[in-house]
């Protein structure tokens, strides 16, 4: 089986009255996250019903990039920024990719 990256979904539940800034901070997080040699793709996604809901969908190249992705200023600037917009703690799932099969590192 050929190396899969590692894909994580964060699950985000923001508070009605930040879902703008919220949405402008995490896309602003996002142009610079697609730009780190161990990030693949950085997709950010809300809820069509729920507005409140968002999910980030992060691809990695290396198990180790994860890590080095929470150590940039963008991120740092994004986690606190966002913080206090939140309705209730964020969550994240990690997941390997199955198709397609040549992708990853």
């Amino acid at each position: 089986m050929p190396h899969s990256l590692l894909i994580v979904h964060v699950h985000v539940h923001v508070k009605p009255e930040h879902v703008d800034a919220f949405r402008e901070a995490t896309l602003a997080n996002a142009r610079e996250s697609v730009k780190e040699p161990g990030v693949a793709r950085f997709d950010v996604i809300q809820d069509t019903e729920d507005k409140t809901r968002f999910v980030l969908v992060e691809a990695y190249r290396t198990p180790a990039a994860p890590a080095a992705h929470k150590e940039t200023a963008h991120y740092l600037k994004w986690r606190d920024t966002v913080a206090p917009m939140m309705a209730e703690p964020r969550t994240s799932r990690k997941y390997a990719n199955c198709f397609p099969e040549d992708a990853g590192w």
